[in-house]
């Protein structure tokens, strides 16, 4: 009855299959994408080109 859940005991589906909190892939599956995620953000700020105020009248 309450025991240690198994693998077989959750038929997921679509995107759950690879996305749950109950088995350690599926943990690890959305560790790893809101890392990719960060990582992204943290690059295209750091890479977007800067604004320049212009050319200015001597």
């Amino acid at each position: 009855m309450a025991g240690p859940e198994t693998d077989a005991q959750f038929q997921f589906t679509g995107i759950k299959k690879y996305f749950n909190s109950y088995t350690p892939t599926g943990r690890m599956n959305c560790v790893l994408a809101t890392y990719g995620g960060i990582a992204l953000l943290v690059l295209y700020f750091k890479l977007k080109p800067k604004k320049n105020p212009g050319v200015k009248a001597a």
